[in-house]
């Protein structure tokens, strides 16, 4: 079994509340989950409105499909329009 972890700290910047945040990390979570069928939860920041850290865990046999799926979701997430990817990080266990 592989697990690849992946952990990104996200700046909304349109977001002048906590539940506009809560809008938007949903709706990232929800897609991640679907999309991507990966485990995601907001990690850290909670009380912060404009800034949120997820983390996302990829289970395979295999240690390359593990990886591709956390760095395709990486990929969605570079590119998504109501949040900026400020830093992150991916290992593989």
């Amino acid at each position: 079994m592989h697990v690849a972890l992946l952990q990104v700290r996200l700046h909304i910047p349109d977001a002048s509340s906590l539940k506009e945040k809560r809008q938007v990390v949903k709706s990232i979570l929800d897609r991640a989950r679907h999309r991507f069928h990966v485990a995601a939860a907001e990690t850290d920041e909670q009380d912060i409105h404009r800034i949120a850290v997820l983390g996302f865990a990829a289970v395979s046999g295999s240690e390359h499909h593990a990886r591709e799926v956390a760095s395709k979701l990486l990929d969605a997430l570079l590119v998504h329009p109501a949040a900026r990817v400020i830093e992150h990080e991916l290992e593989t266990l």
